[in-house]
């Protein structure tokens, strides 16, 4: 008589599985699972930027001989691109915008909210949220009508209330304009990462710190902020990188008056698209690619190195809570 057969004795066991297949699906089938999404990848990531790098060889242009027969330049267009005024203004722009919209604006304006409202509850939050999400979610049309709106020079709705008829804010203050309508519109991503990232951070530290008599500063310095750092610099690397290479602020002054606020990603619109050089676009785009991963690096760099030793955060929050006492 044969032995009895196991119920569980066709499935296999935890050792039939190898290192590289945890899963069981098997060389095969794992490939056709992951085929699409790197058919998806290859497509508008791989392609679009193995383009651009040979545009940018050439002298390609929308229109005439350059056209229908592009002549390789090699690095003539990125050494032009180096050496172009334009270029130049257009970069400090850029970093202007990304520093005082994103690092400096919507940090701070995201975590302040999210920190105002940590305790709140019922209608006064939902409202806030609501209002915030809404500057996010609209289209980047309608938004930028609503501003044009509000800093008109003859009707506008700023120059109602502050009683300055004829002020041309989009002409007068072009970058100003532009910052605080990108800190408007962003800072609601940054105010949900920072409202998570508070919500974690251990009610016993924050109690710790409250009855000892820390201030507010003190509670944010020694017992929120080290343990948020992570989050904190994760939203910088986003919004940044986002904001580098933003096209929305186009809508509301073009780039003008005279180059005023023309960010790198107008920049690259007029040059390619405007003057028909499509192959000196491509060369600033390779351009913006690089300074992006120049940011990458630094925030990773800095992600990487953010590590407390254990036990940290806790003495942190007992240093805090002395100091505060001792005030």
């Amino acid at each position: 008589m044969a032995p009895p057969t196991s119920p569980r004795a066709d499935v296999a066991s935890p050792a039939a599985f190898s290192e590289d297949d945890a899963a069981g699906l098997g060389r095969g089938r794992a490939a056709a699972f992951v085929a699409p999404a790197l058919v998806l990848v290859a497509v508008f990531l791989v392609f679009p930027a193995l383009w651009t790098l040979y545009l940018g060889t050439t002298d390609y242009r929308l229109t005439g001989v350059a056209a229908s027969e592009p002549r390789f330049v090699g690095a003539v267009n990125y050494r032009t691109v180096l050496g172009d005024g334009d270029f130049h203004r257009s970069l400090w722009l850029t970093l202007q915008f990304v520093l005082g919209s994103a690092v400096i604006g919507q940090t701070a304006l995201g975590f302040s909210i999210a920190w105002v409202m940590r305790d709140r509850a019922g209608p006064l939050r939902r409202l806030v949220e609501g209002l915030v999400l809404l500057a996010w979610i609209l289209p980047s049309s309608v938004i930028a009508f609503l501003w044009i709106a509000l800093l008109d020079r003859d009707g506008g709705t700023l120059n109602a209330v502050l009683g300055t008829p004829g002020t041309a804010w989009l002409l007068d203050h072009p970058m100003a304009c532009v910052v605080v309508f990108n800190v408007w519109r962003g800072t609601a991503f940054s105010m949900m990462l920072y409202g998570a990232a508070i919500g974690n951070v251990p009610p016993s530290h924050l109690e710790t710190a409250r009855l000892a008599g820390a201030s507010t500063w003190q509670t944010l310095r020694d017992a929120v902020l080290p343990r948020i750092r992570g989050h904190l610099l994760t939203s910088l690397l986003l919004v940044s990188l986002w904001t580098f290479n933003d096209f929305t602020p186009f809508l509301i002054t073009a780039g003008g008056p005279d180059g005023r606020s023309e960010i790198m990603s107008v920049y690259v619109y007029r040059t390619a698209l405007g003057d028909g050089r499509l192959g000196f676009g491509a060369a600033i785009s390779l351009i913006m690619i690089l300074v992006n991963l120049v940011i990458a690096l630094v925030y990773l760099r800095a992600l990487r190195d953010r590590g407390r030793a254990p036990g940290a955060e806790a003495g942190a929050v007992k240093a805090g809570a002395a100091e505060g006492a001792a005030a």
